[in-house]
Formats: structure tokens, sequence, C-alpha cells
């Protein structure tokens, strides 16, 4: 049984990305993992001011949110699930707050395994790839992670349009898989 966190940054509640990383949850519980869902969106989470007070107070920031709380979790998590829209080629606003504030705990962050969602409206091949290299590069920085594996839902964009495609199976075997 392994340790799993969600972070749902997507700005609406039951969104595409959302919906994957409802279905991604479901197939990690039935495959006995103990798993969390953070949808970003509902905490309250401040942009790093890049001050570096983590760097002399022994991680701890001088912005007094959430973050903290979700810092603690994706420490003890054995698997990070990283969910985007796609917004300009990238990661939106909420995921990318989620990301710098890691900065306070960073070097603390070891042998994770990583999945990545993703979902655009747009279905150009290159939709995606800043995206996933947004997601590869915070993995980048944590020492011994491993990419487990991604998921690019493109050409869904209204709420739940991503429902009725082979996306949200792909997200339910992904979960399941993990062991």
């Amino acid at each position: 049984m392994k340790k799993v966190l969600i972070l749902s940054g997507s700005p609406r509640k039951g969104g595409n990305s959302d919906l994957l990383c409802d279905e991604f949850l479901r197939g990690a519980s039935e495959a006995g993992n103990n798993v969390e869902k953070i949808w970003i969106p509902s905490k309250n989470v401040g942009y790093c001011r890049g001050c570096y007070y983590c760097n002399s107070h022994s991680g701890q920031c001088c912005i007094k949110d959430d973050m903290p709380d979700i810092l603690k979790k994706m420490l003890d998590a054995d698997v990070l699930v990283l969910a985007s829209p796609v917004y300009f080629y990238s990661i939106n606003a909420q995921m990318k707050t989620v990301f710098d504030r890691t900065v306070a705990r960073w070097l603390e962050f070891n042998d994770k395994e990583f999945y990545y969602i993703m979902t655009a409206a747009e279905d150009e091949k290159h939709t995606m790839d800043c995206t996933l290299e947004c997601f590869r590069g915070l993995a980048a920085c944590f020492k011994g992670s491993k990419e487990m594996g991604v998921i690019a839902a493109k050409g869904v964009y209204g709420i739940g349009e991503v429902r009725d495609t082979p996306y949200m199976r792909q997200a339910y075997e992904m979960g399941r898989s993990i062991k």
C-alpha cells in the first residue's frame, strides 16, 4: 500500500482535469492505496515572495496560509499526482503557486513517484509539451523522482467533456496500477 496525494489544480470543481483526478483516485483506492485529493483552489495558498525566510527558519515560510499542511502531505506521500488544465501551453497559476512554495523544503523531497494529468481544449501535437516540461521540471528538482505515467487529454474544454472519452478509463487504470 502506498500513500498517494493528488493535487488538482483545476480552477473548476468538476472540471475535466478534476474529473480525471477523481477517476485516478477511484482506481488507486480500489488497489488498496491510501489516497487523498487536494483541490488546490479550495486552499489559501499565497505566492512565494522569494524572501528566503524559510532558509533561516527550518523550512517555515513567513506566509501564514494552508501551504505548510499541503507541503507536509506532499513530503509524506510516496506518490504525487499533479493535475492541471493547459493555460497558454503551460500549467495554470494554481498549480504553479504550489510548485513555487515547495522551495521552503524542496531538499527534503526524495524518491517520489510522479503521475501527470493534463487537459486542453486544443488538440495539436505540441499542445502539452510545455505543460509536461513544467511538471517534469518540478520532479527534476527532487532527488530520486520517477515519472510513472502521463495522461494528456486533448480536445476537452467544457466542464465534463472528458466524461465520455477513453481518458477516464486511462485515469482509472493508471490509479489502479499503483501497488
